[in-house]
C-alpha cells in the first residue's frame, strides 16, 4: 500500500490580529524543507498518526488550520490500529482505526510518512528524515502525539533470542499475519497481554503456556471499580478475551520468579524453579507514555505519575506543555487507550485553533465540551486498571539481570552506583553508561529509574529520570547533509 495521503495541505489566510502575530504566521509559512522538494510550513505540525494524530488531524483541517503530518511508519494507525485500512476489521477497534484513517485521508492535510522526527527546536521549527535526507520546517503550534511504548519486563535471560515484547508480537501478527506456534509462551502481566493472546489465537496461533505474574485483585482496585463501571465497555473486552483464551485450553500458570535459559538462544524458561521447555518468550508489564521528545525539549516540564508509575510531560486541561507552541495529546501525555486518545487529539486542535488565532475562547469551549466529556467517561476504568495491574516491583529483579541491553547494565551494577553516590538515572551514565546507547534510554529507563529508587528506599517522584538529547533517533551525516541543498 502506498505510504502517501491525499492532497497538501491549503495555505489559510492569516487572522486580523496584530503585526507581531501576522509576523510570525507569515514566517511560518515560509518553505524551509532541504532536500526533495519545498514543503509548505502549516499552522499545526502534528507528530504520529496514532488515534490522537489522526482525529487531530481531520478538526484542525474542519477548523480551517493547514496541516502538516509526520509519522514514521508506512501507513497510518500507530501500534493500536496499525495496518487498519488493509486488515479485515475483526471488531469495534478496528471499526474505530478505520472511521479514523478514513477522516484523515479525506481532510486533505500534507502527510509524511516514513518521516522520522529527530528534533524540535524554540519557535515551533521541526527536524526529520525522509528517504535519507534531513529536512525541516517551521509550524505555528506543535503537536505531538507520539503514543505509548512498553514498560520492560527484565527477566534473567531476556536478551537471549527468542525472547521478545508482546508489542513487537503483535506488530508482526498485524503487518505480516506471523503467528506463534509450538513452544511459545507469553508472560507478564496487563490488558495488553490477553488482547494479544486472543487475537493470536483467534488468527490460527498457539501457546505453550501464559505466565499469568500479576497478583489478583488487590483492595485498592476493588475501591476505584465503582467509577469504572462508568464505561464498563473496557473491563466486559478484558473479560471476554480472557474467556476465550481460557477455552482455548492455554494452560495459565502463576508465579513470580521467572527466568529465561539456553545456551546462544532460548531453550526453555523456569518459573519458581520449575523449567518448561521453550522457543519463543514474550514479555509484558503495561505501557507507558512515550516521552523520548517531550524530555529533550528545554523548559518542557514532566511529573511523576504515582498511578500509573511513570514521567509524563505537564499539560493542561488543553494538552497544552509548560513551552508555549507545544502540545500534547494521547498516550504520550498519559496511559488512557485508543478512544480517549481520538479525543485528546480532537480538544487539542481545537485549542490550537483558538490559540492562532481561528477561533475564540468562547468557540473552543463550546465546541470542546462535549468531547471533554467523552473523554471523561473514557478514562473512568483507568484507576481501578492502575490498581488491578501495578508495575512489578523493581526491587525483586535480580543482580543478575541485564536492564540496559544497549549497553548490558545489570540490575546488580546500578544497585553498586547507588551505593557509590548515584541518585539518579542521569547520574547512572557517568558510573555505568546505562541509558547511553542508542535507544537512549527509552527501553531501560523505566527500570533503571525503579531500581534506583529502590535501593535507595526513597519516593520514585524524588529520581531524576533520564533526559534524551536532539537527535533522539540515529541521524546519518548525509541526512544532515541534506539541510544544506
Amino acid at each position: 500500500m502506498s505510504g502517501g495521503a491525499g492532497g497538501r495541505g491549503e495555505r489559510a489566510s492569516l487572522p486580523g490580529a496584530g503585526a507581531r502575530r501576522a509576523a510570525r504566521r507569515a514566517a511560518a509559512r515560509r518553505a524551509v524543507a532541504g532536500g526533495g522538494g519545498g514543503v509548505t510550513a502549516p499552522d499545526l505540525l502534528i507528530l504520529g498518526a496514532g488515534p490522537a494524530g489522526m482525529a487531530a488531524v481531520a478538526e484542525a483541517r474542519r477548523l480551517g488550520l493547514s496541516v502538516l503530518l509526520l509519522d514514521e511508519n508506512a501507513s497510518p494507525g500507530g501500534q493500536v490500529h496499525r495496518a487498519v485500512e488493509i486488515r479485515a476489521a475483526k471488531d469495534d477497534q478496528d471499526a474505530d482505526g478505520r472511521r479514523l484513517a478514513a477522516g484523515l485521508r479525506a481532510a486533505g492535510a500534507e502527510c509524511r510518512f516514513g518521516a522520522v522526527l529527530w528534533a524540535v527546536e524554540p519557535g515551533g521549527k521541526v527536524f526529520w528524515s525522509e528517504g535519507g535526507e534531513a529536512r525541516s520546517a517551521t509550524a505555528g503550534r506543535i503537536l505531538l502525539c507520539a503514543g505509548a511504548t512498553e514498560r520492560p519486563l527484565p527477566v534473567p535471560g531476556w536478551t537471549l533470542p527468542g525472547v521478545m515484547s508482546v508489542g513487537a508480537a503483535q506488530i508482526a501478527l498485524k503487518t505480516a499475519g506471523l503467528k506463534p506456534q509450538g513452544k511459545a509462551w507469553i508472560a507478564g502481566q496487563g490488558p495488553l497481554l490477553w488482547l494479544y493472546a486472543h487475537q493470536a489465537i483467534a488468527a490460527g496461533g498457539s501457546f505453550a503456556g501464559i505466565v499469568d505474574l500479576s497478583h489478583g485483585v488487590p483492595p485498592t482496585a476493588l475501591w476505584k471499580l465503582p467509577r469504572a463501571l462508568m464505561a464498563p465497555g473496557y473491563l466486559l473486552k478484558g473479560l471476554a478475551w480472557q474467556r476465550a483464551v481460557k477455552r482455548s485450553g492455554v494452560p495459565i500458570l502463576r508465579g513470580e520468579a521467572l527466568r529465561a535459559e539456553g545456551d546462544g538462544r532460548l531453550e526453555r524458561i523456569t518459573l519458581d524453579g520449575v523449567a518448561h521447555e521453550a522457543d519463543l518468550l514474550l514479555l509484558h508489564d503495561g505501557v507507558v507514555p512515550n516521552t523520548q521528545v517531550t524530555r529533550a525539549i528545554p523548559g518542557c516540564a514532566h511529573e511523576w505519575d504515582a498511578a500509573q508509575l511513570c514521567w509524563r510531560p505537564r499539560l493542561d486541561e488543553w494538552g497544552n506543555t509548560t513551552v508555549e507552541g507545544v502540545m500534547v495529546a494521547g498516550d504520550s501525555g498519559g496511559i488512557g487507550g485508543a478512544r480517549a486518545a481520538a479525543l485528546s487529539g480532537r480538544i487539542a486542535a481545537i485549542e490550537a485553533a483558538r490559540a492562532l488565532g481561528r477561533i475564540g475562547a468562547d468557540r473552543r469551549d463550546a465546541e470542546a465540551g462535549r468531547l471533554r466529556l467523552a473523554r471523561s467517561r473514557q478514562m473512568a476504568p483507568r484507576a481501578f486498571l492502575d490498581a488491578l495491574f501495578p508495575p512489578l516491583p523493581a526491587a525483586a529483579i535480580p543482580d543478575e539481570t541485564v536492564l540496559c541491553r544497549c549497553e548490558e547494565v545489570t540490575a546488580g551494577r546500578v544497585r553498586e552506583a547507588v551505593t557509590l553516590g548515584c541518585l539518579g538515572a542521569n547520574q547512572t551514565k557517568a558510573f555505568t553508561r546505562a541509558g547511553m546507547g542508542p535507544c537512549q534510554g527509552r527501553i531501560c529507563g523505566p527500570a533503571v529509574h525503579g531500581v534506583i529508587a529502590a535501593a535507595r528506599g526513597v519516593d520514585p517522584a524524588a529520581v531524576d529520570p533520564f533526559r534524551t538529547r536532539f537527535p533522539t533517533k540515529p541521524l546519518t551525516l548525509g541526512e544532515l547533509a541534506a539541510l544544506a541543498k
